[in-house]
């Protein structure tokens, strides 16, 4: 089983960035998709998730309306948009898959810096 993520970095507060998490090793169209971020001296967070089919999504109140989550299971591929980036989205973020029974992967995450 493998997630990696990629398309952290260094960015501008106001600025823009794509997070990408590529798996495989398990069944990626039976697995719910989330994004976690853990900053600094803080435990980790939910970011944002969405559903086996992308139907559905779910957001921290504190990225309304600038994140957007979509999963692509074809290329089994769950992407994290992130807009209007703040000083305060500084953490890594962290790839999650869960499946039915209670199994859960994670990534190893990708860290994303906003700063001028």
């Amino acid at each position: 089983v493998q997630l990696v993520e990629s398309g952290g970095g260094l960015v501008q507060p106001g600025g823009s960035l794509r997070l990408s998490c590529a798996a495989s090793g398990f069944t990626f169209s039976s697995s719910r998709m989330s994004w976690y971020r853990q900053a600094p001296g803080k435990e980790r967070e939910l970011v944002a998730g969405i559903s086996i089919g992308g139907g559905s999504t779910n957001y921290a109140d504190s990225v309304k309306g600038r994140f957007t989550i979509s999963r692509d299971n074809v290329k089994n591929t769950v992407y994290l948009q992130m807009n209007n980036l703040e000083p305060e989205d500084t953490a890594v973020y962290y790839c999650n898959a869960a499946q039915l029974l209670g199994l859960s992967y994670w990534g190893k995450g990708t860290l994303v810096t906003v700063s001028t």
